[in-house]
């Protein structure tokens, strides 16, 4: 067996002890077809634009046969504050096409922005667009994303008097969701926006700095402050649709957690819960740090998968890096017997191994059986935080499962 192929064939194994038979799998990355180029890389299997910041990418295979993928994309350069900032204020949702799910998107069109550039100031979305979740259910597509506006400079003297304008819409964000037929829809503007959003958090604590908080006293839900970064999946034992988010928690410093929406619909009205989901403890009792849960339902093993980015090593019981977790029902989740997805690293197509400093918002292609056949991860090769270049872009992983 060749190097290339050895690298490949690294396995990211996870398995269950109650059907050996169904429910012990294995996924494999394979090479992507990229080459580094400075700070970036470039080629077939990578979304990237030099003048604009590329992040997180959700794709569905449509009726057509073709590939089609929602994206996040805002400007970029020394007039535009770093990445950090930019994010909140700037992002839009941009639409791209293949024949292939894992190589050749190409750009169409930006199809969602906040509606302040529409002459909306006042809307619950009116900043920005971000972090796309494309599904389909019942021959419709579902965009959900995440958006939120600004409520203005506050009161002196109130807790939320210090907040700068990046953390007012930061601290305003919540979930929506569009309703479309078809992609030809999407890019005419022919889809459904509601006025208001389709999960708002119930609670809002935070010891200081923090606009519009709870009363004292006040147990923080796991929306708390905001709820973002939604994933959403039919559960086939009742057909109710589960939406995945992420709230804030500071104990005393920020961390993400996660909570769950219930729904009879894919547009709501959603019930969140109050237990807290993906809920690995830490030493002191305290919950995991992580974010950008993508959940699935595998048909073949009965079971809900979840992949989410985990900031501290603790969910993957290793190093920060990408986990993964298993359910039964969708609600109650626990760490499979091989927690690690995923290391923060691409194999180049040349037999390189490439260490990233960000690889996270991850979107899984999943077959009718339940097997992801490629991972769309958002990427740095360098840290992000504060780059003004566009240096960041979507990267197609093809795997192989088993």
């Amino acid at each position: 067996m060749n190097k290339l192929l050895w690298l490949a064939l690294l396995l990211i194994a996870f398995s269950s002890c109650t059907n050996p038979k169904q429910d012990n799998f294995t996924i494999a990355a394979l090479p992507v077809d990229a080459e580094l180029k400075g700070n970036i890389l470039e080629g077939p299997s990578v979304l990237n634009d030099p003048d604009r910041f590329i992040w997180g990418a959700s794709v569905v295979k449509g009726d057509d046969g073709r590939y089609h993928m929602l994206y996040s994309t805002w400007e970029c350069g020394d007039s535009i504050p770093p990445f950090s900032d930019s994010w909140v204020l700037y992002s839009k949702i941009a639409y791209a096409v293949s024949d292939y799910p894992d190589r050749d998107f190409k750009f169409q069109k930006i199809v969602l922005q906040g509606r302040a550039a529409e002459g909306d100031s006042s809307a619950w979305d009116a900043q920005m667009a971000h972090n796309p979740h494309l599904q389909k259910f019942n021959s419709k597509y579902y965009l959900y994303y995440v958006s939120g506006k600004d409520p203005g400079p506050q009161a002196p003297g109130s807790p939320g008097e210090h907040v700068n304008l990046r953390n007012r819409v930061q601290q305003s964000q919540c979930i929506g969701v569009i309703e479309f037929a078809s992609f030809d829809d999407l890019l005419s503007g022919n889809f459904t926006r509601s006025d208001q959003p389709l999960l708002s958090p119930r609670t809002r604590v935070k010891p200081d700095n923090i606009v519009n908080p709870s009363p004292e006293g006040t147990e923080a839900k796991p929306d708390n402050i905001i709820a973002v970064n939604p994933s959403v999946v039919q559960r086939p034992s009742d057909g109710k649709y589960l939406l995945y988010f992420k709230g804030n928690l500071y104990e005393p410093h920020w961390k993400g957690v996660h909570g769950v929406a219930i729904s009879d619909s894919p547009t709501g009205p959603f019930t969140a819960t109050d237990a807290f989901v993906f809920d690995v403890r830490n030493d002191d009792g305290t919950l995991a740090n992580g974010e950008d849960p993508f959940v699935w339902y595998h048909s073949q093993n009965k079971k809900f998968y979840s992949v989410l980015k985990d900031f501290t090593g603790r969910i993957t019981s290793g190093k920060p890096g990408l986990a993964i977790l298993e359910s039964e029902d969708g609600l109650a989740w626990t760490k499979p017997a091989h927690s690690f997805f995923m290391k923060k690293q691409v194999i180049l197509a040349g037999g390189d191994t490439l260490k990233v400093s960000n690889l996270e918002r991850p979107q899984l292609l999943i077959d009718e059986s339940g097997h992801p056949l490629v991972l769309y991860a958002a990427c740095s090769v360098d840290a992000v935080g504060q780059k003004t270049d566009g240096s960041t872009f979507n990267i197609h992983i093809p795997l192989r499962s088993e």
